[in-house]
């Protein structure tokens, strides 16, 4: 059982960073790629960064060039370094993993390859 569990959220103003955290467990960490989403009030879940299991990335245009999506395989654990924080960033985030291997053809993007989400953590800009 795949198991996700986020932290790091919070309130920060404008201009501000955070870092979230999403340690995952019940499987083999290294072997999967991973995503975060996010969802804001009255809105759909998006789409917000990805890392394959080599390493490869990819942001949403709305965060890019402000957030860094990183993991330690080691310790089971995928990041979101979020700098230059806007209020529209306002939403909870979800870590995300998808049930099998990605291939190399399939777009990290879409949030219906993703098999198992973690519990959410909020994050609040304020301007």
């Amino acid at each position: 059982q795949v198991q996700l569990v986020e932290s790091g959220g919070g309130l920060v103003q404008a201009g501000g960073s955070l870092r979230l955290s999403c340690a995952a467990s019940g499987r083999t960490f290294s072997s999967y790629a991973m995503g975060w989403f996010r969802q804001a009030p009255g809105k759909e879940r998006e789409f917000v960064a990805a890392i394959s299991r080599t390493g490869g990335s990819t942001y949403a245009d709305s965060v890019k060039g402000r957030f860094t999506i990183s993991r330690d395989n080691a310790k089971n654990t995928v990041y979101l370094q979020m700098n230059s924080l806007k209020p529209e960033d306002t939403a909870v985030y979800y870590c995300a993993a998808p049930g099998s291997r990605l291939t190399p053809t399939q777009d990290m993007r879409y949030k219906t390859l993703y098999d198992y989400w973690g519990q959410g953590t909020q994050v609040t800009v304020s301007s």
